[in-house]
């Protein structure tokens, strides 16, 4: 289900608006403005008493509909990293780290992976490079290149997933939104 909240315009008119809406009321101007994937606004237009602005909700929400099912869904995750991360890596890989394992006196160095999950707790993967006696700059490149796939594969399924969640929320939106229209009509 879409998110939505209640917003009360200055004329007392209250209005039941879908996430990714924002009502504008300044001096010059009226109405509602749509944010995902860019911005687009939609006046009120008429007298600033705010009457239009039932009308020119309905047209953002279209608009705001409209996008959802054309556009992929805007993702929160970090696109480069942190201006204090000295190694070089991209986001979510970390390491070299050295590991020891159980018993064993030799340690060996991997890669860690962070790999987001929507709807759940990201998974962290390691990627072996080779122990202290193997490890080799070949190896390690052959290491970073897996990490950066996994990273990748991982952050296009969670978009994915984000989209089609999304779409879901939208299309039950859309549907009360004609039930909401045919009960209007009938009544």
């Amino acid at each position: 289900m879409m998110k939505t909240r209640k917003v009360k315009l200055f004329n007392g008119s209250t209005f039941t608006v879908p996430q990714g809406i924002q009502r504008i009321d300044s001096a010059s101007t009226h109405g509602w403005q749509v944010r995902y994937q860019g911005t687009r606004f939609f006046s009120d237009g008429g007298p600033p008493d705010g009457s239009g602005a039932a009308k020119s909700l309905a047209a953002a929400t279209r608009e705001l509909l409209e996008r959802i099912a054309t556009m992929p869904a805007p993702v929160v995750l970090k696109r480069g990293p942190s201006a204090r991360k000295a190694s070089g890596l991209p986001v979510g890989i970390s390491g070299p780290i050295v590991v020891q394992r159980g018993e064993d006196r030799v340690r060996s160095a991997v890669l860690s992976v962070l790999l987001p999950r929507f709807g759940g707790t990201p998974q962290l993967k390691s990627v072996y490079i080779g122990t202290e006696n193997t490890y080799s700059l070949r190896k390690y490149r052959a290491a970073l290149a897996t990490a950066k796939a996994l990273r990748a594969e991982a952050v296009a399924d969670y978009e994915e997933a984000a989209t089609r969640a999304r779409r879901r929320s939208a299309n039950a939106l859309r549907k009360e939104l004609a039930a909401a229209s045919r009960n209007r009509r009938s009544s």
